[in-house]
């Protein structure tokens, strides 16, 4: 049996169909490829975008920033001393992109003006930090990618 060109060129799009449906449901079916969103409730936590921003342009406001780095002991986050340590209250959460099971939050409570947040509580790589604090009763919102060796 002779195959024209015409012929070929349809078996090869179908066959090409066919490998990358093979793939598709392949990913789509396996829980090794886990299509996570990063936040549960998206539509939720987008109603409150407006006073993020505001947070987020209050802690851009300050004279003195929080800094927030990786050290060898873990990550350590650093309030300026214009603040009152006993009167700093939040939220540290940090966020693995590649793994929403490593996920975690540690409230702030400090006696000093310094958090650290140990290494053994993160795995190498990727980190997102978000830390949600309040001092006086205004809100800041602190944003800082890290990575951990």
């Amino acid at each position: 049996m002779k195959i024209n060109w015409g012929t070929g060129i349809v078996i090869a799009f179908g066959l090409f169909i066919t490998f990358i449906l093979y793939f598709v449901i392949k990913v789509q079916s396996d829980s090794k490829y886990d299509n996570e969103l990063v936040v549960e409730e998206y539509y939720k936590h987008d109603v409150h975008f407006q006073e993020e921003m505001e947070r987020t342009q209050n802690a851009y406001d300050l004279g003195e920033k929080p800094v927030i780095t990786s050290t060898s002991e873990g990550v350590t986050i650093v309030f300026p001393d214009i603040f009152d340590p006993n009167n700093i209250k939040g939220k540290v959460s940090l966020y693995r992109p590649s793994n929403k099971k490593l996920d975690f939050e540690i409230p702030i409570s400090l006696s000093n003006a310094t958090l650290l947040i140990p290494k053994k509580s993160l795995l190498g790589g990727h980190w997102d930090i978000n830390m949600e604090w309040q001092y006086e009763g205004k809100s800041y919102l602190t944003k800082e990618k890290i990575y951990i060796n």
